[in-house]
């Protein structure tokens, strides 16, 4: 009788078996990179770097998105945040989330791990923010609408599939050439279960309030916060709320909103918020002046704020979700949605959006824009491991609006 034990069986980073008695068994299911002719590097991110290259058999431009594995966490595999990635984007195909093709590695170091990615030429809205100071660029409210419609699908989609995206901002979103809207970035993406999750996610700017009282239960409402001021910060052209801590950032959400309500601190207590009650009794501020309208009234209209009103929210659970933010619910609570989606001027059609200027390959490890002097807005603070650039491809409360107080710019 042999008594050897029985070996498990080797599996791939895409989960697949792998025949160890093929070419290149290791492989498994993905391809090798010598599959690929490197082109020239477009981007570089705290988990990878993002190159152009050209798919030796097709014969058809992909980015390559190297992952990222510092020298002594080599013999401790590929990070979960990666394979987290990799296995989320791997199971989604909508036109509002970036394309994963395949999984490529290195015949000779296994480790050397790359997502292949539908090349997204003059993909700009990563760099919206160098436009808007630089070049001047301005949406319309039609094309404002026409960006926000995109988002809301693509967030509609991935909800529907129970994936929290949890990093939606500027940075994270591309635009191509044809004026398609791609949701980007999955490295700090979860599928939604009824278990404590990390609330240090999502860049502070763009951080829901729940998520700044430190709240480990929370649902798919942190990204429709996060795409509620991405359709203002489109409106103003600069970020609405740049807070440098999480304390800095609710007092400026009590300044846009108003403090929480009775009915809000409830909701937000249920939600075992663990920095609620000090931050109610030390700092929270007094009062319920709503600015919204004062902020943003000037730069579209009545409609515009009243659906921001109903998107920006202290109780997630008041939040539209992105079904409703479509105006495709029967919900009562989704009548502003609907307003603004049918009151003029209606959303404009993709290809209406105007064309923007390309990125040039890295220069210095930094992909510049034609004609583009550096930017002087500052990055908003992180929280926790977030990807910098893993998608960047070619391609005063009694003051009106219009004298908005100066706010912080990104580099």
């Amino acid at each position: 009788m042999d008594d050897t034990p029985e070996c498990a069986d080797h599996v791939s980073v895409t989960g697949h078996k792998i025949d160890l008695s093929l070419d290149h068994g290791f492989l498994g299911n993905c391809s090798s990179i010598s599959s690929y002719e490197s082109l020239d590097a477009i981007g570089e991110g705290a988990y990878g770097i993002v190159s152009r290259a050209r798919d030796r058999r097709s014969g058809s431009v992909v980015a390559l998105k190297q992952i990222r594995i510092l020298e002594y966490e080599r013999n401790n595999g590929i990070p979960l945040t990666a394979l987290r990635e990799i296995s989320i984007l791997r199971s989604l195909r909508h036109q509002n989330v970036i394309n994963v093709l395949e999984v490529a590695v290195d015949d000779a170091v296994l480790e050397d791990v790359y997502m292949v990615m539908e090349y997204c030429e003059k993909a700009v809205l990563k760099d919206l923010a160098s436009l808007i100071d630089v070049h001047k660029v301005q949406f319309s409210l039609a094309e404002v609408k026409c960006l926000a419609r995109q988002l809301l699908e693509g967030l509609e989609y991935l909800h529907r599939k129970d994936i929290i995206h949890r990093d939606i901002k500027m940075e994270n979103l591309l635009l191509t050439a044809n004026g398609l809207l791609k949701i980007a970035d999955f490295g700090l993406a979860r599928e939604w279960a009824p278990r404590p999750l990390t609330p240090g996610v999502v860049t502070i700017w763009y951080r829901a309030p729940e998520l700044l009282l430190g709240c480990s239960r929370y649902t798919s409402s942190i990204d429709i916060w996060s795409a509620g001021l991405f359709i203002g910060e489109l409106l103003l052209q600069m970020p609405v709320l740049d807070g440098n801590t999480e304390l800095e950032q609710l007092s400026q959400i009590a300044k846009l909103l108003g403090s929480p309500s009775p009915g809000d601190i409830v909701t937000l207590s249920s939600m075992g918020c663990p920095d609620l009650i000090k931050w109610q009794r030390d700092s929270m501020p007094r009062g319920r002046v709503d600015n919204l309208e004062r902020w943003f009234l000037s730069r579209s209209t009545k409609g515009t704020v009243k659906f921001l009103a109903s998107i920006l929210k202290w109780d997630p659970k008041a939040r539209l979700s992105a079904n409703e933010a479509l105006g495709k619910s029967k919900s009562r609570f989704a009548a502003a949605a609907e307003d603004w989606w049918r009151e003029s001027p209606r959303a404009a059609a993709k290809e209406q959006l105007p064309t923007l200027p390309a990125v040039e390959p890295v220069q210095d490890g930094k992909p510049r824009l034609h004609n583009d002097s550096s930017s002087k807005r500052q990055q908003a603070p992180e929280s926790g491991p977030v990807d910098f650039g893993g998608f960047v491809f070619d391609f005063g409360d009694a003051e009106p609006a219009t004298k908005l107080p100066p706010r912080k710019r990104r580099r």
